[in-house]
């Protein structure tokens, strides 16, 4: 490998670990993020790791404060509602499109990805809470899935972004609704198979406005 291609590679890889443990909330809101045990902790270069704080900045999850440096991008309840609002807009607008042009294939995905949700959503139900992180990954990948038949890229890479702004609000807060997301989800599946697009999102404006609620009664992003 090339030392251009290995320094891609580990930029990349570097990259990518932030960028999750940002989503995931390992590093948390409003922390201050130091070059030097950032470069310790994913192994990059000053330079490499200001790069990518610098596009992690465009994507809203870095705060760029000039001399300062940067820190995560705080949270508060009117970023919750302005990110769950950007989200409903954007998948009530692919999901129709998803639902016609879906074929057998979407389909088989669709089930799958509901089936691996349903069963963590049964376990966190019976008080099972180690398989957290787990669970917010295939909700969103059956949330993703649910439109990626859409037939637009540029539409599935803006909702992908925006899904994780989302998913890191819920990862801050941990929220669990229990068997009414839990129904929500599989009302969602049956839409889909029944290409009931009108009902899905309708039941989906009820499913993410739902979890804002729960949220900001929760009090936790105060």
């Amino acid at each position: 490998m090339s030392v251009e291609l290995l320094a891609t590679s580990i930029a990349d890889r570097a990259y990518d670990r932030i960028r999750t443990d940002i989503v995931f909330g390992r590093l948390a809101p409003g922390a201050r993020l130091r070059l030097d045990r950032l470069a310790t902790a994913y192994g990059a270069s000053v330079s490499t790791l200001r790069e990518i704080l610098s596009r992690l900045s465009s994507e809203g999850l870095v705060l760029a404060e000039g001399q300062r440096g940067f820190r995560v991008s705080p949270v508060s309840p009117a970023g919750f509602e302005d990110v769950a609002a950007m989200r409903l807009l954007l998948e009530t607008y692919a999901m129709p499109l998803s639902f016609a042009a879906g074929d057998l294939e979407w389909e088989s995905r669709v089930v799958a990805a509901h089936y691996k949700l349903a069963v963590l959503e049964r376990r966190m139900m019976a008080g099972d809470r180690d398989g957290t992180e787990l669970w917010k990954r295939y909700d969103r990948e059956f949330h993703q899935v649910l439109i990626e038949a859409c037939d637009s890229q540029t539409l599935l890479d803006l909702y992908g972004g925006v899904f994780d702004q989302y998913l890191r609000y819920q990862m801050v807060a941990i929220v669990f609704r229990g068997e009414i997301a839990a129904e929500e989800h599989k009302i969602l599946l049956d839409c889909a198979l029944a290409r009931d697009a009108d009902r899905a999102c309708e039941v989906l404006t009820r499913h993410v406005n739902g979890c804002v609620a729960s949220t900001l009664e929760s009090g936790v992003l105060r």
